[in-house]
């Protein structure tokens, strides 16, 4: 199922890449060569008929997959041209140019991206929308695929996928296994999937770093009377192009057992980001010093509540134990001020790998690479556990960088994620930790973000693919909601009675009569983790 959610994703970018030269493609591999003219595939899409040209290409095909070629060719990709031509030139899209471009380049093996970027912008022009065909048309030389770098992409790809089942599996055995000596009883305990008892009010503040000259809106969920004894917080970092409300329903949930948690906006990377870049008031997705804000954010944020605690709160805010939870790059965000340093040697090694790119995290990671060549200590030492919910982190930190982390981790995937593949983020992340309050869960059936904020054309997207059923956003909430409660609980609230909550067996039970599955295991199945790691790598 992750084939089909990659293909979802990157069909928009795939389906229009050019497979043909303006008069001619030429295909190597090895000292093989050989060439098929574009008007044969002009004819082949038109009526199918297959010339003596490409039938040596097309050979072993079925009809079914024949006329799925055809389809693939004349299918148009509804995009507007602006926004492609601003994708294309901006600094990520130029590094999927850059890699695509490696194996399709114009002839004599020049890297083709170039080329790629003027076929598909022109391509999205035409009247009947962006085709492959148009692409092909489009395409200002000879085209030259090479066979060998095109075969070992295929062959990652597939290899991406057959690791995203093993572990998959591998979870699911894990979790049974640990799940075997539990003796409690769920059924008769609290329901953690349920609100709490705590009315709770929202706030909205505005916070001014004078020393990075940044303003930005912290939304913050409080208890509507002030408890007694000390009050917990976390602070939830969203992700990339998102925002603090994207959010509310796991801050409400914390918000309903008397937490106090504080969602701040990360200018640069949000929402506001990423339509001044629709808009063309941005040339970039997102601004490359988010690396060095957004942990600061984090830290102003707890600065900002210690200067409010006593007026504001009565003192009983505890900002020394603090709870940072975050999303993909609020992932990063979080594993950043709990003490991982960006591992530039270990990044510019990981970025020069031919196909790291798989992992479309890669692209956001690589980017780092920008920064000024310099040590960056995010380390907040408040901050004394961390959810992570579909983090990248892999090839910015590195092992070396996450072993530098001591404080409790919780880190949550989705088996159906292409932007952070569960196989080569969280379970390599996990593995890599070394404190010994760690947790692993993964969530069947989900995908990076939350399906029920899609805008429609995504959402029509997904919805087309065959055979794709993906779990239903209250499910995901039903999982992760209660292990986020049961981990500050024990960890910054030092409340034990939730620590039975932390086991594969209370995944079990959350999972029981569900058709998609939550495991979760601890540090306690590191050396069988680790020996599946070692029977099945990809890089």
């Amino acid at each position: 199922m992750l084939k089909y959610v990659i293909l979802s994703v990157g069909s928009a970018l795939l389906t229009a890449l050019p497979v043909i030269a303006a008069d001619t493609i030429y295909v190597t591999f090895g000292p093989w060569r050989g060439s098929i003219r574009i008007e044969s595939l002009e004819t082949f899409a038109n009526d199918g008929t297959i010339n003596n040209n490409l039938r040596f290409f097309l050979r072993g095909l079925s009809r079914q997959q024949e006329e799925k070629f055809r389809e693939v060719l004349l299918k148009p990709v509804n995009v507007s041209p602006l926004l492609v031509s601003r994708f294309f030139n901006s600094a990520i899209g130029q590094e999927i140019l850059t890699r695509v471009g490696r194996g399709i380049t114009i002839q004599g093996g020049r890297n083709g991206k170039y080329a790629l970027r003027a076929a598909i912008i022109q391509a999205s022009l035409e009247p009947e929308g962006l085709t492959l065909l148009n692409v092909l048309r489009k395409f200002p030389t000879n085209m030259q695929l090479q066979g060998e770098y095109l075969l070992g992409l295929k062959n990652t790809f597939d290899r991406i996928i057959q690791g995203t089942n093993f572990f998959t599996q591998t979870m699911a055995q894990l979790s049974a296994q640990a799940a075997q000596s539990n003796s409690v009883n769920f059924s008769q305990m609290m329901d953690l999937r349920q609100p709490g008892q705590v009315n709770f009010r929202q706030e909205m503040i505005t916070l001014t770093d004078s020393t990075r000259k940044r303003t930005f809106y912290v939304i913050v969920y409080r208890p509507e009377k002030e408890p007694t004894g000390k009050t917990p917080v976390v602070i939830l970092s969203h992700g990339l192009g998102s925002r603090p409300q994207d959010f509310e329903a796991m801050a409400q949930h914390l918000a309903s057992y008397g937490y106090v948690v504080a969602m701040p906006q990360h200018p640069g990377s949000d929402t506001q980001q990423q339509q001044a870049f629709i808009n063309g008031f941005s040339r970039q997705v997102f601004d490359v010093n988010e690396f060095i804000n957004r942990p600061k954010d984090i830290s102003a944020v707890i600065d900002e509540l210690e200067r409010r605690n006593q007026s504001d709160f009565g003192g009983r805010l505890d900002l020394e134990n603090v709870g940072v939870i975050g999303h993909s790059f609020g992932g990063y965000t979080a594993l950043a001020v709990a003490g991982a340093q960006i591992n530039r040697e270990y990044l510019k090694s990981a970025c020069e790998r031919s196909f790291n790119w798989l992992n479309m995290s890669s692209l956001l990671q690589c980017t780092a690479l920008n920064l000024p060549n310099t040590t960056y200590q995010f380390r907040d030492a408040r901050v004394k556990a961390v959810l992570v919910k579909n983090p990248f982190n892999s090839i910015i930190f590195g092992q070396k960088e996450l072993e530098q982390i001591q404080i409790p981790v919780m880190i949550t995937g989705g088996n159906y994620d292409p932007a952070t593949p569960f196989v080569l983020e969280q379970v390599r992340a996990f593995s890599w930790l070394t404190t010994p309050n760690k947790y692993l869960a993964l969530k069947e059936g989900q995908a990076h973000i939350n399906l029920a904020q899609l805008d429609a054309g995504i959402t029509q997207v997904i919805d087309s693919i065959p055979k794709l059923t993906l779990a239903e956003s209250d499910l995901i909430d039903n999982y992760q909601n209660p292990l986020a409660l049961a981990f500050f609980a024990v960890y910054i609230a030092n409340d034990p009675q939730f620590r039975p909550f932390l086991t594969a067996a209370y995944g079990e039970f959350l999972s029981q009569n569900e058709p998609f599955k939550m495991y979760l295991i601890d540090s306690s199945s590191q050396p069988a983790l680790q020996q599946a790691l070692k029977a099945f790598r990809i890089f």
